[in-house]
């Protein structure tokens, strides 16, 4: 989210209904979970009095899922919370909450950033030699290399041979032989 971006701002009416004045119609409750979702700030306020009702509504939200199956916050969570407001640790508990999303929050783009910057497979091991199976495998079927191919090119010359169509045909006649040879074995095998 832009820091300089205002927090959405969402009038009640008496009537208790929501309205976004953003785009000037009403909104549910769900409606304002996809807006968190999306990574945008709410503000919810009362139109008559002006109070920000935006905790309220938001514990709402929780509880709605929370109600539906959708847990997130596990029994001993919600124990030690409302422990919280009768003892002397509420000074401390907002902020330790805040600091954890944060680390949270901080944590989950950090991998999402290190997964975009490189292929997650290519460290594991034999990867290389997988990849340049199936790429061999592709050619020799197809006569072409797949785009993601980092080999040699199709106009370059395989080893030790000048006439590229013969070594295709070869490797092509050789993958034939051997996949008669195991459909023999196989139908030995049914006998």
């Amino acid at each position: 989210m832009a820091e300089d971006q205002k927090p959405l701002l969402i009038k009640r009416y008496a009537s208790r209904r929501l309205y976004n004045t953003e785009t000037s119609d009403y909104v549910t409750l769900e409606d304002i979970a996809s807006f968190i979702r999306g990574g945008r700030e709410v503000k919810i306020v009362d139109l008559k009095s002006g109070d920000d009702l935006t905790r309220q509504y938001l514990l709402q939200i929780i509880a709605e899922h929370e109600s539906r199956g959708e847990s997130v916050l596990p029994t001993n969570v919600l124990n030690d919370l409302v422990r919280s407001y009768t003892t002397q640790a509420t000074s401390v508990v907002p902020q330790f909450l805040a600091a954890s999303f944060e680390m949270f929050r901080d944590s989950q783009s950090k991998w999402v950033e290190n997964m975009s910057k490189a292929n997650p497979m290519s460290n594991v091991p034999g990867f290389e030699a997988i990849q340049a199976q199936q790429e061999a495998f592709l050619k020799a079927m197809t006569g072409k290399v797949s785009p993601g191919w980092s080999g040699p090119s199709p106009d370059d010359s395989d080893a030790g041979t000048t006439d590229k169509t013969t070594t295709e045909g070869e490797d092509l006649d050789a993958i034939k032989t051997q996949l008669a040879e195991l459909q023999k074995k196989l139908s030995k095998l049914d006998k």
